[in-house]
C-alpha cells in the first residue's frame, strides 16, 4: 500500500540538467510569476478588438435601422415588380436577414476548430479577415446595387467570419495569458463583443449612420476592425501551446513566450507545457469520438454545452430585444428608450470590465452562481411588475430597475465565463474540437432563441420570461454542483479533476495539489 501512496516522477531530464526532475505535483504551477505588459495588452488587443469586436458589431448593427432596411427591400420589389411586397414577405424576408446571421455563426463555429489546427491560432484569425472584407462589401454596396439578395448573403459570410472568431479568439486568449491572468484575458473577449454591441447601436441611431442613405456605411463599417487586427495582429506571436504541443516547436514556443512575458525567465511554463505534452504521449492520438465516449472528456464537454445553453437560454436577447418596448411604458418616449436601450449597453460593457478585473481573484465559479442567482430573482422581479404595472403605475419604473439589474449580473459571469472556461478544461488535443462544439451549440441556441421567442411573446405576452427564469434556476444548480474551479490551475491539474474518480469526484473548488490516488483512482487523503 506504501507504493501506491509514492509520488513517481512522469518526466525526468537527462543527467546533463543536474537530475532535475519534473512530476505533477512540483511542476503543477510555475512558480515564476509574470504580470501585465504591454506585449500581452498588445496582443489581447489585437486579438479582441480585431475579432470579437466584429462579432459584437454585426449583432447589433441591424438593430436601429431595421425599419429603414425593410424599406430598402419594399422598395427594390417594387423596382423589379412594380408593386410593393406583401407584409407577410417582407416579415419573412427579415425573419430570413436576421436569422442567416446564425446560421453562419453555426457554419463558422464548428469549422473553427479546424482552421486553428490547420493555420495556427494566429493564423487563422489573419486569414479570417478575407472572410469579413467580404462579406463588408457585400453589406456595403447592396443598396447601390439595388439588392437585398446581397445583404443577405452578407450576413451569412458576417456570421461565418463570427463564428470562426467565437471558436479561436477563447482559445488564443487562454493559450497566451499566464495563469494569474487567464481569466482577465478572457473577460477581454466578452469586453470586445459588449462594446462592439454597443458602438453598432451607437452608430445605428437615425442621425449618426442609420439614416436613409447611410445606412449601407453603417453596415459596411465591419471592416474597420479588420485594419487594426492586420496593422497589430501581425507583429504578435504564434500561441507557444500550439507551438509546442501541436507544432513541437520548442524554441518558437519559448520565444514566443518571452515576447509575451517580456522576461527570460520562462522555463517553468516551458517544464508545465512538457508535463502536458508527456501526458498526452500517453493516450492514443486523440478523435472527435473521445468525447463522447470517453468519461474525462464527455464530463467537461457536458459541462461546456450546458453552460452555452445556459447563456443564450437565460434569456438576454430576449430582455435586450424587450428592452425598448419595456422603457416606452414607463411613459418615456420612443427617442429617449433608445438612449435608455443605449445606457443598458454601456452598463453590460462596464460590469464586463468589472468582471475582468475581480475573475481571477473571485474564481469562475461564484461569478457564475452570482451572476445566475441575480439573474433568476431579477427575471422573476421582471416578470411580476410587467403582469401587474397596469394596475400599479410605478411597476414601469421598477420594470427598467429590473432590466437594468439583469443585464448588471448578466455581465459578471454568464457572459464571458462560459466562452472562456471551454478553453480551461481540455488538454491541447481535445481542445479544438471541444471548443468547436461549444460554439456550435452557442450558435444553434441563439438561433433557437431567435425564431422562438417572437412566438412565445405573442402566445403569453408578460409571461414569455417564465421559461428563462426556469432555466436559469436549472443552470443555477448544475453550475452548484457539477461545475469546477479553474481559478489558479494548470490545464494539466484541471484535467486531472476529471481523470481522478468521475464517478466519486465532488466537482467544487478541488485542491490538486493534495491527494494521492491509488492504483484504483480513487482520491486518497493524508
Amino acid at each position: 500500500m506504501a507504493d501506491r501512496q509514492e509520488r513517481k516522477p512522469l518526466l525526468s531530464s537527462s543527467d546533463d540538467d543536474g537530475g532535475k526532475e519534473y512530476d505533477e505535483y512540483s511542476v503543477g504551477k510555475a512558480k515564476t510569476k509574470h504580470g501585465f505588459n504591454s506585449h500581452l495588452a498588445l496582443a489581447i488587443a489585437a486579438i479582441t478588438l480585431g475579432s470579437s469586436f466584429q462579432f459584437g458589431y454585426n449583432t447589433g448593427v441591424v438593430n436601429s435601422p431595421e425599419q429603414i432596411i425593410q424599406d430598402f427591400y419594399n422598395e427594390t420589389y417594387f423596382d423589379r415588380n412594380g408593386e410593393y411586397m406583401q407584409p407577410s414577405l417582407k416579415t419573412l424576408l427579415w425573419s430570413i436577414t436576421v436569422a442567416m446571421y446564425a446560421v453562419g455563426g453555426m457554419i463558422g463555429g464548428v469549422s473553427a476548430g479546424y482552421w486553428a489546427n490547420r493555420y495556427g491560432r494566429k493564423g487563422a484569425l489573419l486569414r479570417n479577415n478575407v472572410i469579413a472584407v467580404i462579406a463588408g462589401g457585400l453589406l456595403g454596396f447592396s443598396k447601390m446595387a439595388k439588392s437585398y439578395e446581397m445583404l443577405i448573403a452578407g450576413r451569412v459570410i458576417s456570421g461565418l467570419n463570427a463564428g470562426i472568431n467565437t471558436g479561436i479568439v477563447p482559445m488564443y486568449l487562454s493559450e497566451i495569458a499566464p495563469i494569474s491572468l487567464r481569466g482577465l484575458a478572457g473577460t477581454f473577449n466578452q469586453l470586445a463583443i459588449t462594446t462592439g454591441v454597443f458602438v453598432s447601436q451607437l452608430v445605428g441611431l437615425e442621425f449618426i449612420l442609420g439614416s436613409q442613405t447611410l445606412w449601407p456605411i453603417c453596415l459596411a463599417l465591419t471592416c474597420g476592425p479588420v485594419v487594426f487586427q492586420l496593422l497589430t495582429l501581425t507583429f504578435c506571436p504564434e500561441s507557444p501551446r500550439f507551438l509546442m504541443l501541436a507544432r513541437e516547436d520548442t524554441e518558437g514556443a519559448k520565444e514566443a513566450l518571452m515576447w509575451l512575458r517580456k522576461a527570460d525567465d520562462v522555463e517553468d511554463e516551458i517544464d508545465e507545457m512538457n508535463l502536458e505534452k508527456a501526458d498526452e504521449k500517453k493516450h492514443s492520438d486523440f478523435k472527435i469520438s473521445h468525447l463522447f465516449l470517453h468519461n474525462e472528456l464527455r464530463i467537461p464537454l457536458i459541462i461546456s454545452v450546458v453552460l452555452q445553453l445556459t447563456q443564450q437560454f437565460s434569456g438576454i436577447n430576449a430582455v435586450v430585444y424587450y428592452s425598448t418596448s419595456i422603457y416606452e411604458s414607463a411613459q418615456l418616449s420612443e427617442q429617449n428608450s433608445q438612449f435608455a436601450t443605449l445606457g443598458s449597453a454601456i452598463v453590460n460593457v462596464l460590469m464586463t470590465f468589472v468582471s475582468a478585473l475581480i475573475i481571477d481573484r473571485a474564481g469562475r465559479r461564484i461569478l457564475l452562481l452570482l451572476g445566475l442567482g441575480g439573474m433568476f430573482v431579477f427575471t422573476v422581479v421582471l416578470t411580476v411588475a410587467l403582469v401587474f404595472e397596469h394596475q400599479v403605475s410605478w411597476l414601469s419604473y421598477l420594470c427598467i430597475v429590473a432590466v437594468i439589474c439583469y443585464i448588471i449580473f448578466f455581465a459578471i459571469g454568464p457572459g464571458s465565463i462560459p466562452w472562456l472556461i471551454v478553453a480551461e478544461l481540455f488538454a491541447q488535443g481535445p481542445r479544438s474540437a471541444a471548443v468547436s462544439t461549444a460554439v456550435l451549440v452557442n450558435w444553434s441556441a441563439n438561433c433557437v432563441v431567435g425564431l422562438v421567442f417572437p412566438t412565445l411573446q405573442k402566445s403569453i405576452g408578460v409571461y414569455s420570461f417564465v421559461p428563462f427564469a426556469v432555466m436559469l434556476l436549472l443552470s443555477f444548480l448544475f453550475t452548484m454542483f457539477k461545475v469546477p474551479e479553474t481559478k489558479g490551475k494548470t490545464i494539466e491539474e484541471i484535467t486531472h479533476l476529471f481523470k481522478a474518480n468521475i464517478d466519486e469526484l465532488h466537482i467544487k473548488d478541488v485542491d490538486v495539489m493534495s491527494p494521492d490516488l491509488d492504483t484504483s483512482g480513487s482520491i486518497q487523503r493524508e
